[in-house]
């Protein structure tokens, strides 16, 4: 059976080793799909003036740019060295329940994350994305160290 990766990414070398990984198994055909995806944090709760409401969706839409550039870009590179063309999807919100609503609109998927990214402390604190998609998720979860 092969499946539909979404692999989510930062800029940590973890990410990188996430996106190496998918890449070999597509090319061993257990992968079908390899998609990139860097979640921007946001929550509709904060508090904004009415100015930043105005100026919200130019925010968002600039964040979408410097992550595709800064981030699913050099991914997308790596992971065009070993032949795959990988899809890049950048979306807002937060990251254990976007990937796993993009998961969610394929079928046969997986998950790949590296175990550490770019928030360490923050996840020393509170604990980290992989350890909350490996309680909350209902498709596979891969642990990339």
């Amino acid at each position: 059976m092969a499946y539909d990766v979404v692999v989510g990414v930062d800029t940590s070398e973890a990410s990188r080793r996430a996106v190496e990984l998918a890449c070999r198994w597509h090319g061993s055909g257990l992968i079908r799909a390899v998609l990139l995806v860097h979640v921007v944090p946001w929550s509709p709760f904060s508090f904004q003036t009415p100015q930043d409401n105005e100026l919200q969706h130019v925010h968002r839409e600039q964040e979408k740019d410097a992550a595709r550039e800064q981030v699913l870009q050099p991914l997308a590179d790596l992971a065009r060295k070993f032949d795959v063309e990988p899809e890049l999807i950048v979306r807002h919100g937060d990251g254990v329940h976007v990937l796993e609503e993009i998961a969610g609109e394929r079928e046969d998927r997986m998950i790949i994350v590296g175990r550490t990214g770019d928030s360490g402390l923050r996840e020393r604190l509170f604990g980290g994305l992989p350890a909350h998609l490996v309680k909350s998720s209902g498709v596979p979860v891969v642990v990339v160290p």
